[in-house]
């Protein structure tokens, strides 16, 4: 059982990993895809107004107009009008790419929060939303339980944490490849916190998105080492990215080595590692290799839409 604890997490931490990458490699290539579409349609209908002059008031026609500015997080303005929830859209329209991004992400954790307060679903929520390698289920929690908070503190800093980070590291890595690093991390820091689990012998359930957030936090300061940063009811103290990382890695290393039970030190020190590690190295040996996966799905793609004697 022992070596179960063990060996099943590491599978599935290696099959998750790759197809992370795998689905995010096709889906940055079927966004650009749909990107180069709708501009060359874009194009089209340009081109056409030029050659025949249109109808005044045609709804479709601003509608075909709206869409690269949709695809884009963008409201036209002659559709701000129409909007069923003009504060909402001028919202959204004001964040930055890497806040929508993690919007979903921020959702997902309230959600999963909410859960832990129906008393019918408390089994469920020990038992697959919170990480232990001395449980039944040792490979789906890995991922749910860092979508998964009990304390509203806990969840409110991970989400503030993660939210100001956002814009850096989605700038750094871009919308499709933050997401794999991101769930990848969560999975990796909770591997890490099984292993010193066994190793220690003390069998606590873990939960939270701390280890993937300091994935981020570690890639962000990494590449940025110069950046000034500051504590949320301290912002007058302020100090540089790369002494704030070197300071987290310490107390968790501190944390780890003396025992210490007020946070999964072990989780800590793996979502940051690995945030060091993918940002100086595992860019290029896993991102920048895709091109094979993403030909061959171009071929595919390309097959497929033969066959099917239509185009995309």
């Amino acid at each position: 059982p022992r070596r179960a604890a063990v060996t099943e997490p590491l599978s599935a931490v290696t099959q998750f990993t790759g197809s992370a990458f795998g689905s995010a490699a096709i889906w940055q290539y079927e966004s650009l895809k749909s990107r180069v579409q709708t501009y060359f349609e874009e194009a089209r209908a340009d081109w056409m107004d030029k050659v025949r002059p249109q109808k005044r008031g045609d709804f479709r026609k601003q509608v075909h107009r709206a869409r690269p500015g949709l695809a884009q997080g963008r409201v036209p303005a002659e559709l701000r009008g129409t909007a069923a929830f003009p504060l909402v859209n001028s919202w959204w329209n004001s964040l930055t790419e890497g806040q929508r991004t993690v919007t979903g992400i921020i959702a997902a954790n309230v959600f999963v929060f909410c859960l832990w307060r129906l008393p019918g679903m408390r089994r469920i929520m020990f038992t697959y939303f919170t990480s232990n390698p001395s449980s039944r289920a040792l490979c789906s929690p890995m991922l749910l339980s860092t979508f998964s908070h009990f304390s509203l503190f806990h969840m409110a800093a991970n989400m503030y944490v993660l939210w100001s980070f956002s814009s850096s590291i989605v700038s750094l890595l871009g919308c499709e490849q933050f997401i794999a690093v991101y769930l990848s991390a969560g999975v990796i820091s909770t591997f890490v916190s099984y292993v010193a689990k066994m190793a220690t012998g003390r069998f606590e359930p873990s939960l939270g998105a701390s280890g993937a957030i300091m994935t981020v936090l570690a890639a962000v300061c990494t590449k940025m080492p110069e950046a000034k940063l500051a504590i949320i009811l301290l912002p007058m103290f302020t100090f540089t990215a790369g002494s704030a990382l070197k300071a987290i890695i310490a107390f968790d290393t501190a944390g780890l080595a003396l025992g210490w039970r007020l946070f999964d030190h072990a989780a800590h020190l793996g979502g940051a590692l690995f945030g060091m590690w993918y940002v100086t190295y595992g860019h290029e040996l896993i991102w920048k290799n895709r091109e094979p996966l993403v030909k061959a799905w171009h071929e595919m793609r390309t097959k497929n839409t033969g066959k099917g004697g239509g185009s995309i």
